[in-house]
């Protein structure tokens, strides 16, 4: 006969060969401050996985304060934030709690009200990605008594894990010079022989810190740099169509070299770019920082540096769970050289 009935934490401690509070302290994240050891709390999660038990998070909520919820708020659904938020929801359900994603596409009001909203739901924890104003949102989770941690976004007052954008940037900068010398490129006076930045907004933090490291490793490697060569007001795919469309005609072709920043910048940069003859394309050497797989396919090759989404999200778990005071932790990104 197949067993059919509702196993509940007494069952697992049974099969775990462990107290029903150990196993409890394993299913609700709590078995760090516990001390238990790390081997033992994924025995029982994966005992309880197999046997089907789920908490009644409705249950749990009124019996401890702590609803099981777990939010995550990010400005949108890109390739970068999509594999955030993935991450994320494997984290959140290894721990036996639910997943909460919410897009507030980077309007403070929205974040706001959101965070109101998910207090309402006494919400476990808020991991916050990509925000437009991180300190308010962390007075009102303080206020509101919700731990909480910034992904992709520094904050001063909560811990925060970030991509290293300004090292990264310059990383990239480099390779996209060096493609320049290999195709016998150099710079001078003429217009068209630089490198031009697109794409992205200087007055979030991750754009600030990319355009510092492109301007810095052009100092470096050039001497010389002009704001004219710095094109970032916004992430937005159909504005990156109409600056590379009117930098083209400006130019009389495209530059020597174009840093171009994020995936969705990229996407409203290929739009244009696919309309180009052999020759134009092959002249320019291009540099993305995001990673786009399809990328390899194109018809001409493209450095990319991918930011490690995995190792950010699994960062701010550790962050959160340990209680760490206000901290900004960064991860290096991940060069992919095309081959020139």
């Amino acid at each position: 006969m197949t067993d059919t009935q509702k196993k509940t934490i007494y069952d697992i401690a049974k099969r775990a060969g462990a107290s029903p509070s150990t196993v409890s302290a394993a299913l609700n994240g709590t078995w760090k401050k516990r001390r238990i050891a790390q081997a033992t709390a994924e025995r029982i999660i994966e005992i309880a996985r197999e046997h089907g038990y789920s908490a009644n998070l409705q249950a749990r909520a009124l019996r401890t304060s702590r609803s099981g919820l777990v939010a995550l708020l990010m400005p949108e659904y890109n390739r970068f934030f999509s594999n955030i938020a993935q991450t994320f929801s494997q984290e959140v359900r290894a721990r036996n709690q639910c997943p909460v994603i919410i897009s507030t596409g980077r309007d403070p009001d929205e974040e706001r009200s959101t965070v109101a909203d998910l207090t309402s739901w006494s919400i476990d924890a808020i991991f916050f990605v990509g925000t437009v104003a991180p300190d308010d949102l962390s007075h009102q989770c303080r206020a509101a008594g919700i731990p909480h941690v910034f992904v992709d976004q520094p904050c001063a007052i909560a811990p925060s894990v970030v991509t290293d954008s300004r090292t990264g940037a310059r990383i990239l900068t480099r390779e996209i010079i060096a493609s320049m010398t290999k195709r016998g490129r150099s710079f001078g006076d003429d217009s068209r022989e630089t490198v031009y930045f697109v794409g992205g907004d200087r007055t979030l933090p991750s754009t600030k810190n990319r355009v510092d490291g492109f301007s810095e490793e052009m100092y470096a490697q050039v001497g010389q740099i002009s704001a004219r060569q710095i094109l970032a007001s916004t992430y937005d795919l159909e504005a990156a169509t109409r600056t590379i469309t009117e930098l083209y005609a400006q130019l009389g072709g495209l530059p020597a070299g174009l840093f171009i920043n994020s995936d969705s910048v990229f996407e409203g940069t290929l739009r244009f770019l696919a309309t180009l003859p052999e020759h134009e394309l092959s002249a320019c050497s291009f540099g993305c920082f995001d990673y786009e797989p399809f990328g390899q396919l194109l018809r001409f090759p493209v450095h990319m540096m991918r930011q490690r989404h995995k190792m950010l999200v699994q960062r701010a778990f550790a962050l959160l769970e340990n209680e760490t005071p206000p901290v900004i932790e960064y991860v290096q990104p991940e060069l992919y050289r095309a081959a020139d």
